[in-house]
């Protein structure tokens, strides 16, 4: 019987070794390369002709970003590939121990079930972020294009997307231990997947409550992390769920204990895991990493909102698929919310389009209160929302500061290059790397 640390370290070296056999691993190596390849190439080519290329008209400002321009699209080949590839991995090498007889000797060697789920999981996770080097060639071909780089905001895409495949490890893991047959556990994954994108679904027609259950779904968190946006409440979230999942994976591994007792406690952490996110949700905390602050108002607008204390109430007469409503809420009562927390916002409207509603005189009304004083607008754009603000709060617009204005980085410079290395040179050395292993190994 070997001691808990060394069988823990046995544990880790062996599911290393069996990742390194497993056929969905190096699948999911090779595809990396040319689905983030596909992403950055038409990225790159896009901005290059907005910056100019081929005698187009240069662009400016947020357009120019290449967090919204390169990066954002570049990166959302990791997100295709966490969802469709990166469960049949985890599900591999979760599972495999069931099938092949090796989990009743993995329970004869001291270590909790926690323990053991956390070593295959840590296994996953670094092949999660060897196959992530795609990226960063990627990141290395924009350098030598010319490009520039703002490493915050690199920072927060990788993390977004290190969450989302923390989240899928953990989803995985946990359908992998309650069932019986790799088949079931993905179809069980899948399954969820598709639920989270049927509640967005909803979200956007009926609004609501579940437009704040979406808001924390793994799309919705991919996708504020792409802008450059940390919000504490959304690493919370995510941490406590790949926990919770880990969690729930340990509770069944156990095949020795009685099905009820398993069943008990699986309850108990599901109301264990409601509470813990619930109270993470009421965490307001946030930071705009991103270069062009895109998240944000600008500086002298968050000092002008800042001096206001007094609750800000808004009342928007729009439906849910209202354009007018997303426009208010992404362009400026998002950023409002994190300037000014005692904000609250109440949609009103009698349908989920709005369509029938045009000829009511009231519809598309924007209701400010503060301090007992009203004022309408119909104006969704920042400027027109800061501006009614301002006038209800009596505080003076800032004057507008030239220089802190984001200029954008326009690059005019074809993706030379990327085709021969995503298509070619990534799946050649990943294949040549994949047969050397394995002739080692034999």
């Amino acid at each position: 019987m070997l001691s808990r640390k060394s069988a823990w370290l046995w544990l880790v070296e062996k599911e290393w070794r069996e990742l390194l056999v497993s056929r969905a691993w190096w699948v999911l190596l090779v595809l990396m390369g040319p689905l983030v390849g596909v992403s950055f190439i038409g990225a790159v080519r896009t901005y290059a002709e907005v910056s100019g290329l081929g005698g187009t008209a240069a662009g400016v400002g947020e357009a120019l970003s290449p967090l919204v321009g390169v990066w954002a699209p570049t990166f959302s080949a990791c997100e295709l590939v966490a969802v469709f590839l990166l469960p049949f991995v985890a599900i591999r090498l979760m599972g495999g121990d069931r099938q092949s007889g090796a989990l009743k000797i993995e329970s004869q060697q001291g270590m909790s079930a926690f323990a053991r789920v956390a070593a295959k999981a840590g296994v996953l996770a670094v092949g999660w972020i060897v196959a992530s080097a795609a990226p960063l060639v990627a990141i290395l071909l924009w350098k030598s294009y010319g490009g520039t780089l703002y490493a915050p905001e690199l920072a927060t895409i990788a993390i977004g997307h290190l969450l989302n495949a923390g989240l899928t490890i953990a989803l995985a893991a946990a359908a992998a231990s309650m069932t019986e047959h790799p088949s079931t556990a993905a179809v069980v994954t899948l399954s969820v997947t598709v639920g989270t994108w049927i509640v967005n679904f909803i979200a956007a027609v009926q609004g609501g409550i579940w437009e704040k259950v979406s808001s924390y779904t793994p799309t919705a968190m991919v996708a504020e992390f792409q802008h450059g946006l940390l919000r504490v409440d959304m690493v919370l979230i995510a941490l406590a769920l790949v926990m919770g999942g880990l969690a729930l994976a340990a509770i069944w591994i156990r095949i020795g204990v009685a099905l009820r007792r398993r069943v008990f406690e699986s309850l108990a952490l599901s109301a264990l895991i409601t509470i813990v996110v619930t109270a993470c949700s009421l965490v307001s905390a946030s930071w705009d990493l991103s270069e062009n602050r895109m998240n944000s108002f600008s500086e002298g607008d968050e000092q002008a909102l800042l001096q206001i204390h007094t609750p800000l109430r808004i009342e928007a007469h729009l439906a849910a698929e209202d354009p007018r409503r997303s426009d208010l809420e992404r362009k400026a009562l998002a950023k409002l919310r994190r300037v000014m927390p005692d904000v609250r916002v109440q949609y009103i409207s009698a349908t989920s389009t709005g369509l029938f509603e045009q000829t009511s005189p009231h519809y598309g009304e924007i209701w400010y209160e503060m301090a007992g004083r009203k004022e309408m607008s119909r104006v969704t754009t920042a400027e027109g929302v800061l501006e009614t603000i301002y006038a209800l709060a009596g505080v003076a617009a800032p004057a507008e500061d030239e220089e802190s204005i984001f200029r954008g980085h326009p690059l005019a410079v074809p993706p030379n290059g990327a085709a021969l290395v995503f298509y070619g040179i990534w799946p050649t050395v990943i294949i040549a790397v994949g047969v050397l292993l394995k002739r080692r190994s034999t």
